[in-house]
């Protein structure tokens, strides 16, 4: 997949079939669209989407995400999309008139022959760009448009937001569902303290990103990817407050099976798969072990159960 990061100067010679969005979590509903983008034979495939959230440049609110920069590329690559596109957004971008993005990005750089986008999608000054002044800018500019319904669960609509409100609230296999795969962290093993290991329970420390979304500080049944293998284990995320006073979250993860190679700087995928418990201070190192070996026991339990719920 070719890339293009936070820059306006690209161009692609190929028919292309493009679709528009936030696609933050990259999630069944965007999955949808990006499927049907990618059905349409003779084009090659383009999720267009932007380096920084509107919602953020426009009111000045820090949003956090479901999914990173990073993450995304991933995820995207991993479904077979060609491009992707993340477009500068700022005063200049936000003031760009609908026909005038439609004609220099679309038409001009992007040579669109299909655009699939869902029905609720806005776009160009003050989202005076709706599905039907781009269905009518396609006849000017001679591609197509397909408009979708919203991927929908139990009669909701599968979005972002929801996904959110799930990972709030530390319900983590609600939220896989929606997003059609375990939630993910996806960062780089840092040093930390070495206290786990001196209890024999050694620990894969990393940092997230701040704009990461995150579930509630806790213990959580996680499964971790290394060199295209996964391991079982639990993950803390928070500040563990027994051994340390700072404010700075961290996810600390045990492996129940991995004794091979020193993975510090490396990247690794990180599922969180389900909640244990609430994350909270010790008033020992000892108590803290101690709880640390029942969590562990009681994220072995979590595998064996789901393993057994899916007949394996």
């Amino acid at each position: 997949m070719k890339c293009f990061f936070n820059t306006t100067e690209f161009g692609m010679a190929e028919n292309t079939a493009v679709t528009l969005g936030k696609f933050d979590g990259v999630h069944r509903g965007h999955q949808k669209l990006i499927r049907r983008m990618m059905a349409e034979r003779g084009m090659a495939s383009v999720v267009f989407t932007f380096a920084a959230s509107p919602g953020t440049v426009l009111t000045g609110r820090h949003q956090k995400v479901l999914t990173t920069s990073d993450e995304k590329r991933c995820l995207l690559e991993q479904m077979g999309v060609d491009y992707m596109v993340e477009y500068p957004f700022n005063e200049h971008v936000s003031r760009m008139e609908p026909e005038a993005f439609v004609r220099s990005v679309l038409v001009e750089q992007m040579n669109t022959g299909l655009v699939v986008m869902g029905r609720d999608f806005r776009f160009g000054y003050r989202r005076a760009g709706t599905p039907q002044l781009l269905t009518s800018l396609g006849e000017k500019y001679h591609f197509r448009v397909e408009i979708l319904e919203k991927e929908q669960e139990n009669g909701r609509d599968i979005s972002s937001s929801r996904i959110k409100e799930e990972i709030g609230k530390g319900n983590m296999e609600e939220a896989a569902f929606l997003l059609g795969r375990p939630y993910l962290l996806k960062e780089k093993v840092v040093h930390g303290i070495a206290l786990a290991r001196t209890l024999g329970i050694p620990t894969l420390n990393m940092i997230p990103s701040q704009d990461k979304m995150l579930p509630p500080n806790g213990v959580y049944a996680t499964r971790t990817w290394i060199h295209g293998r996964v391991f079982e284990g639990i993950t803390n995320v928070g500040t563990k407050p027994t051994v340390t006073d700072s404010q700075t979250v961290v996810a600390e993860t045990h492996l129940f099976s991995y004794h091979e190679d020193d993975l510090y700087d490396q990247i690794l995928d990180i599922e969180l798969h389900g909640f244990i418990r609430a994350e909270r201070q010790f008033d020992s190192v000892s108590h803290l072990k101690a709880q640390m070996e029942t969590d562990i026991r009681r994220g072995k339990q979590y595998f064996k159960q789901m393993r057994e719920r899916k007949g394996c």
